[in-house]
């Protein structure tokens, strides 16, 4: 009875697991393939993408299910689209960076026309696309593209990190919302208030949101294995959403030395940071985070530093090297077991079956 509920039956889902949607390139078809077939919600971010990007990774996806999935936006916050960023200020960005472009033999970029693709055209390709499912962060779309979701058929599930941000996305006409605790790894996707000031844990934020709105309510943020998910259950929610132990697998584009680094006691310490894309975003403690931590406030908004230090991951990973990368991670990869994503779904139903049974 646990697999079945408004809205695992609305999207026609076997399991209530909705895979987290990762940004910054490091979700994959593959990974969205194998959590659909295995009868859960495969998520994409295709934040980075441009409108033909988007268009491309739908028909990727539906080439390899045909099960239902979603895909992410980050919708605009304050000036995210057209940073307002003079050129003083992009060459003090630079000049925090300098020692670290040079330990690693880079270059120093110059400024790019834009930073991120524009918004109107990702959000057009996304209703082009028509998944199953329309899935956002930071902030609520305006009425009209909610209109034109539902009059196409896709369910909107927004994402709130506390019970103000879950009634606004309720208000607006949103589907489902996903109700994210503190623990969660990436970007703190906080939109009504700074991020630093709406750091509510998971365990107290599902049951306030729960009853704070009359929508479904997707639980997020510290949830690993089956026992993550009967608590998220028994707390009113009708799915958990996993993004750690996902990334962890070998079918994400992470690299590899960030799933290794899932895999090892190092990920047991995370830290909250803004250093790595001018966001608050949660991930494993390097030499990066520690020694930004001086000049994190200063940091340019996203998505400037995100695109510096894009610059400092990709030479990262060729020259193998983890203490100047981001390393996106959620305070559950104690927990992660699995490496395949078919052999994690599994055990996740497993898992909540054996806790439920017990509390019974």
């Amino acid at each position: 009875m646990w697999k079945s509920n408004a809205l695992t039956r609305r999207l026609g889902l076997q399991v209530p697991i909705v895979q987290g949607p990762f940004g910054s390139g490091l979700s994959s078809v593959d990974l969205v393939a194998a959590v659909s077939n295995a009868g859960g919600l495969g998520s994409f971010g295709v934040h980075h993408l441009d409108g033909a990007g988007i268009r491309d990774v739908a028909a990727k996806i539906r080439a390899r299910t045909d099960r239902p999935f979603a895909l992410n936006l980050w919708i605009p916050l304050h000036d995210s689209e057209d940073p307002q960023v003079d050129d003083d200020e992009f060459v003090r960005a630079i000049a925090n960076l300098a020692p670290y472009f040079a330990e690693l033999n880079l270059p120093v970029p110059n400024r790019p026309a834009r930073f991120t693709p524009a918004f109107a055209e990702q959000m057009e390709a996304v209703l082009e696309a028509r998944p199953a499912v329309f899935s956002f962060v930071f902030g609520v779309p305006d009425a009209r593209v909610l209109e034109r979701c539902h009059d196409l058929g896709i369910l909107t599930l927004g994402a709130a990190t506390t019970v103000d941000e879950a009634v606004s996305l309720e208000r607006a006409g949103v589907d489902v919302v996903v109700a994210s605790g503190f623990e969660a790894g990436g970007h703190r996707i906080s939109f009504l208030r700074p991020a630093e000031e709406s750091l509510t844990g998971t365990l107290a934020l599902i049951p306030q949101v729960v009853d704070a709105v009359s929508i479904p309510v997707v639980a997020a943020g510290g949830i690993a294995d089956g026992r993550g998910i009967a608590a998220a259950l028994c707390l009113g929610a009708q799915a958990a959403q996993i993004g750690t132990a996902f990334l962890a697998c070998e079918e994400s584009a992470a690299s590899e030395l960030h799933r290794q680094a899932l895999h090892s006691p190092q990920a047991r310490d995370t830290a909250l940071t803004r250093a790595f894309t001018g966001r608050l975003a949660r991930g494993i403690r390097n030499r990066f985070v520690e020694e930004t931590r001086s000049i994190e406030s200063g940091v340019p908004q996203y998505p400037v530093q995100a695109w510096l230090t894009g610059h400092l991951k990709k030479a990262s990973i060729a020259q193998t090297r983890t203490d100047l990368m981001s390393l996106w991670s959620g305070q559950s990869a104690g927990l992660i077991r699995h490496r395949e994503a078919a052999a994690l779904v599994a055990e996740l139903v497993r898992g909540t079956r054996a806790a439920l049974e017990k509390l019974s």
